[in-house]
């Protein structure tokens, strides 16, 4: 399996706005095990994204997908900066 760990610093008040807009497109990704959005308690704008999924190939199919590009277009927009991104080996886990 292949994971995804990043961040994101959304504009500042936008925050639950990008989370929103990051998970309205989330249902029905071929290949996806586990996409989850959460809010950083230490930083008011930062948002963390873990995503699973069956491969790397898989994720990089989904990024073409219509609504997961649509969900990309309207979130520009409201990221402030980039932070930290890891793509890791996924062992195992509950819910998968």
């Amino acid at each position: 399996m292949f994971g995804l760990i990043g961040s994101f610093k959304a504009v500042p008040g936008k925050r639950r706005e990008l989370a929103d807009i990051l998970l309205a497109g989330v249902g029905g990704m071929p290949g996806c095990r586990s996409y989850i959005v959460a809010e950083d308690p230490r930083e008011d704008d930062t948002l963390w994204i873990t995503e699973v999924w069956d491969s790397q190939a898989a994720h990089q199919a989904s990024l073409q997908l219509p609504e997961v590009r649509a969900a990309i277009n309207k979130g520009k927009p409201l990221i402030h900066a980039f932070g930290e991104h890891r793509e890791t080996r996924v062992v195992g886990g509950h819910g998968l």
